[in-house]
């Protein structure tokens, strides 16, 4: 085995051991994904504040001893759910963190993009395996993309590439390289590009943010 590739393949060994070992310890494994995938598979987006936190039961089950956060929220922005719920006042996550939940700063100040699912009686559950970033720490491509790419475009499908060899399989895929060529799975990529269908059903990647003129500029290897 030529020595650049026996360097790829271990890499990605131990990615995996990595994460199974994580697996085992926390009980909370996220398959990686682009940002695009995660709001694809949401049942909801939005941009909020969050004001208040408390400890709450996970159910109405006298026997159900499990815990969850409910998060008072200022919603400020909604992405996507609109034919579900209208504003949403409280999210909800696993109290344990081993269940895989997440941790907000209850400050009114800090502004969270949140993506989610919504459980019984239109409660909104989040966990780490959801889309969850501080507002700030989006790049512009990202925050353009809410509202003109990533939802739109859910019929494409993103590949992750860990190591090489690794391809594409099929006209309505993108192969997302972050993790190959940074070592990071929210690298360059993931922060500037979507993965968009052309005009002739095939996908592609395309930057957003860049002006009008120059949006549709189409790449096939970031």
């Amino acid at each position: 085995m030529p020595v650049a590739l026996s360097a790829w393949w271990l890499s990605g060994l131990l990615l995996g051991l990595s994460l199974q070992l994580r697996a085992r310890v926390e009980a909370c494994s996220c398959a990686p994904a682009h940002p695009q995938q995660l709001l694809c598979a949401s049942a909801i987006v939005i941009r909020a504040k969050v004001s208040s936190e408390k400890v709450v039961p996970a159910s109405e089950d006298p026997a159900d001893t499990q815990k969850m956060i409910q998060y008072e929220i200022k919603q400020i922005k909604m992405f996507k759910g609109f034919d579900k719920v209208k504003d949403v006042q409280y999210v909800y996550t696993p109290l344990d963190s081993s269940l895989c939940g997440v941790r907000l700063e209850a400050n009114k100040k800090k502004q969270y993009l949140l993506t989610g699912q919504i459980i019984e009686n239109g409660k909104v559950f989040i966990n780490m395996c959801n889309y969850i970033e501080p507002w700030d720490d989006l790049s512009f491509s990202q925050k353009k993309s809410l509202n003109h790419r990533y939802h739109i475009d859910c019929s494409c499908k993103i590949i992750t590439c860990y190591t090489v060899p690794c391809s594409i399989s099929g006209p309505n895929e993108c192969l997302w390289t972050d993790w190959l060529i940074e070592r990071k799975l929210y690298g360059h990529q993931a922060q500037h590009y979507a993965c968009v269908k052309r005009s002739d059903g095939t996908c592609g990647w395309y930057r957003a943010g860049l002006p009008p003129e120059k949006e549709f500029i189409d790449i096939s290897e970031p």
